[in-house]
């Protein structure tokens, strides 16, 4: 039978500094732990079930003698009752871990989340986008909030001042609020389950569809009946940046997409323009058919040395963000050049028997399910060509009340 450990007393503890392994008796099993660095603590080692455990039970002089005698009592007493000490102390730990996380704010979590993402935007302005419309719309209604305690009610509580008056920007919101909830719920913040920022299954039932309502913040546009006259007087005037407009409205593209357009995305062979999913909204690569029209201003353009853009503007670098629309301006038309995508689209549905998603591709729309198996089937390529070659056909028809005023020519 082991000898019975010799009680100490507080003193003879605090006089202990080689490093080794003190019973200190009272307690079996009950040790001081001397460190080299000379740190202190208590030790309690003891048989649990069939494994030999060494319990801390905290540090020296913070936990005195006669407390440490009281948490190896109580260790014992839970041996006893068959529980083990360490691992009833890593539950109640996760426990309190798992209840101050749900007790994380929206913005709290909003900001973990936007650093998760981090990698995924393509640049500064998208990644402060992405958490400003957040603080913007949602954080004054349920920034404060727990993250376990958002629903449904108080995500259309963000939503529903915006969503016909400001409908692009409201989706958004949307999806990035989802963002956050489904980050919250892999992260343990909040219970798994439904999404109340989901579209299916959630909000279609309390909101109307964004494309119902979302003409509201279309972009000033040009009548579609008017463009054949447009097109006939742009066609007037020089310069790059009325070859850009042109180019741009043949092809139904973005601003940026055309004003950085390069001439390695040109397949003059299959008459097709790639433009790179980095400089794309939807972080996709996009085809776009060229039609003859596209296909012979590109070949009249002159090349410049230097440049690799296919509409350089100073020193070769790409045309300025405001150059396509002063050239609007200075034409005497209301509207901007992301407006003739709104006039396409107008036209496809008023004058076309095209389905609703070849147009929707032509734009690089992938949003409804049609729109998405329509991508997945090789984009439509022969229809959207067809439907393009159309659209350059529509655009040379001058109507015969038309005033196409000759400009005149320049010394």
């Amino acid at each position: 039978m082991p000898k019975k450990a010799r009680e100490r007393s507080a003193l003879w503890v605090k006089r202990q500094t080689r490093p080794g392994l003190y019973a200190v008796g009272a307690v079996s099993g009950l040790q001081l732990q001397v460190k080299e660095s000379g740190a202190r603590s208590w030790i309690l080692r003891a048989v649990v079930g069939s494994l030999r455990r060494d319990i801390g039970l905290g540090g020296y002089p913070d936990v005195p003698l006669e407390d440490a005698r009281n948490r190896a009592r109580d260790a014992r007493e839970q041996i006893r009752q068959g529980i083990d000490p360490v691992l009833a102390r890593k539950a109640a730990q996760d426990a309190l871990r798992a209840a101050q996380a749900k007790d994380r704010t929206f913005d709290q979590v909003a900001k973990l989340a936007h650093e998760a993402k981090a990698p995924e935007f393509k640049n500064k302005k998208h990644r402060d986008q992405w958490i400003n419309t957040l603080t913007t719309y949602a954080s004054p209604v349920i920034g404060s909030l727990p993250i376990a305690s958002i629903e449904l009610p108080h995500v259309i509580e963000v939503l529903q001042p915006i969503w016909q008056t400001k409908t692009e920007t409201a989706t958004r919101v949307r999806q990035r609020i989802e963002a956050v909830l489904s980050y919250a719920a892999a992260s343990g913040f909040r219970p798994a389950g439904p999404n109340p920022a989901a579209w299916k299954g959630s909000l279609e039932h309390a909101l109307p569809k964004a494309m119902k309502v979302k003409r509201v913040e279309h972009h000033p546009a040009l009548p579609w009946h008017d463009l054949g006259e447009f097109m006939a007087q742009l066609r007037q005037h020089t310069g790059k940046g009325a070859r850009a407009l042109e180019f741009l409205i043949l092809s139904a593209a973005r601003s940026g997409e055309v004003r950085f357009a390069t001439w390695d995305e040109i397949d003059f062979a299959a008459k097709l323009w790639t433009v790179p999913a980095e400089r794309m909204k939807a972080g996709n690569a996009h085809k776009v058919p060229l039609s003859d029209p596209a296909i012979e201003l590109l070949r009249a353009l002159p090349r410049v040395k230097g440049s690799k853009f296919i509409f350089p503007g100073n020193k070769g670098r790409a045309l300025s963000d405001s150059t396509l629309s002063k050239f609007m301006r200075d034409m005497g038309v209301q509207g901007v050049p992301h407006g003739f995508r709104s006039s396409f689209k107008d036209w496809a549905r008023s004058s076309t028997a095209y389905a609703d998603e070849v147009s929707e591709l032509a734009l690089a729309h992938v949003n409804s399910d049609a729109t998405r198996s329509a991508y997945a089937r090789d984009g439509l390529m022969a229809k959207r060509t067809r439907l393009m070659r159309d659209w350059a056909k529509y655009l040379g028809t001058v109507p015969r009340n038309a005033k196409v005023i000759p400009l005149r020519a320049q010394p």
